[in-house]
């Protein structure tokens, strides 16, 4: 394992037009679940300007029943649409929350899906798609989560509070931000480039202006990094293209599911493909790549290893794992393979024992769709996969 190195990670803010598809489809979500803990969703949100389509397959008591939709919800899907886009920022010409126009195409969820996927009789509940999902931690943050990506995240984050609180006026909601590092014996130490570009209101399309922008992110970059991080000046780089007046989905179409890498580890770790919002929790895409974030992050919480990484597999229609595969990437003090066998013993790997165990059949999505899916701090039924409670059985279990 490479010891002294590089490493880059991106993130973007909840103004960036694929962010609000993410936000839109997990708003659903969250709708559909709030009416029935046990509907099944699979909403993909495409945006751009001035406009808003859902398409995807859906199922649930109140929500769409017997091919037709329950009275009122499609009111209430509409509804939820444009509050997600309020609540984000955009009242702009090219994109506005009270006047894009809106296409609702999602229908009736496939039959021959539901026969493999739902419960009955002695079969149990099958994953509702083949596929592999990871989980990965390390010790280098205080979440378990790698360093580049933390901090892109928090750049934004920082900069997201001030435009809402009125700190900076003068942001509009679409901003990335990409954070590189060097690594000194497997550690980061400092940052050696910066790079935020953020849409801006128009009062700062002139030179005074673009200079006062920079001023302000590169405050943010300093208030955000351990001190001593910050690199040369000339490794710093706001809106590098110029200005940057037109975002969001009036500026480039948005879709559901193309920030996954930004959604999970920033590169650091692999990525099993499948994307996270917009799929109720039995899709095992969302549900299982989560429980492995959780047994990977118990696993460095419980001082068995500085970093892990554990792969989960699945067939459609079959409930237990096809594989469990966990690597320590060198720095474990227990085995691998004890490791493989004793996880599926202290949480059921099958969709449903992964939702019951991390209660994962609420609405609880919306606030996972931007800044990332993991290393968030769990908070009542909020992120309950990232909690460490397992870290004891853990020990206890490979002693």
């Amino acid at each position: 394992m490479r010891q002294s190195f590089i490493f880059t990670s991106e993130s973007v803010s909840e103004g960036h037009p694929d962010k609000v598809a993410d936000q839109i489809s997990d708003s659903i979500v969250d709708l559909f679940l709030s009416k029935d803990p046990e509907a099944r969703v699979a909403c993909e949100t495409m945006t751009t300007t001035q406009l808003v389509v859902l398409a995807g397959e859906i199922r649930g008591k109140g929500v769409y029943e017997n091919d037709q939709w329950a009275p009122g919800i499609e009111e209430e899907i509409e509804a939820a649409v444009r509050a997600t886009v309020k609540r984000i920022g955009y009242e702009q010409s090219g994109f506005h929350w009270n006047e894009f126009k809106f296409l609702n195409e999602l229908h009736g969820q496939s039959a021959h899906i539901a026969m493999g996927v739902d419960e009955s009789g002695n079969k149990d509940e099958g994953a509702g798609d083949q596929g592999i999902m990871f989980g990965y931690a390390t010790d280098e943050t205080p979440g378990l989560m790698p360093a580049t990506l933390y901090y892109s995240h928090k750049i934004l984050e920082r900069m997201a509070a001030d435009r809402h609180s009125g700190a900076a006026p003068f942001l509009e909601p679409d901003a990335k931000s990409q954070v590189t590092l060097q690594y000194e014996n497997g550690v980061p130490v400092k940052a050696v480039a910066l790079v935020v570009s953020t849409q801006h209101s128009a009062d700062l399309s002139n030179a005074e202006g673009q200079a006062r922008l920079r001023d302000y992110v590169k405050g943010v970059f300093a208030d955000v990094l351990p001190e001593g991080w910050l690199p040369e000046d000339k490794a710093i780089y706001v809106n590098p293209t110029g200005l940057f007046e037109i975002g969001g989905p009036d500026g480039d179409a948005g879709l559901t599911g193309r920030k996954i890498i930004v959604d999970t580890y920033g590169g650091a770790a692999p990525h099993g493909g499948g994307a996270f919002s917009g799929k109720d929790p039995t899709k095992v895409d969302r549900s299982a790549a989560y429980v492995a974030r959780y047994l990977a992050k118990n696993v460095v919480a419980a001082g068995l290893a500085k970093r892990c990484t554990i792969q989960l597999s699945y067939a459609i229609g079959v409930a237990e794992p096809l594989s469990v595969y966990v690597d320590l990437h060198g720095t474990g003090t227990v085995d691998e393979a004890r490791l493989e066998a004793a996880l599926p013993q202290l949480v059921r790997l099958t969709p449903k024992g992964i939702r019951e165990h991390l209660k994962l059949n609420k609405p609880i999505y919306s606030k996972t769709a931007a800044y990332g899916h993991f290393g968030r701090d769990a908070e009542g039924d909020l992120f309950t996969w990232e909690k460490t409670d397992l870290a004891d059985a853990l020990k206890a279990a490979v002693a």
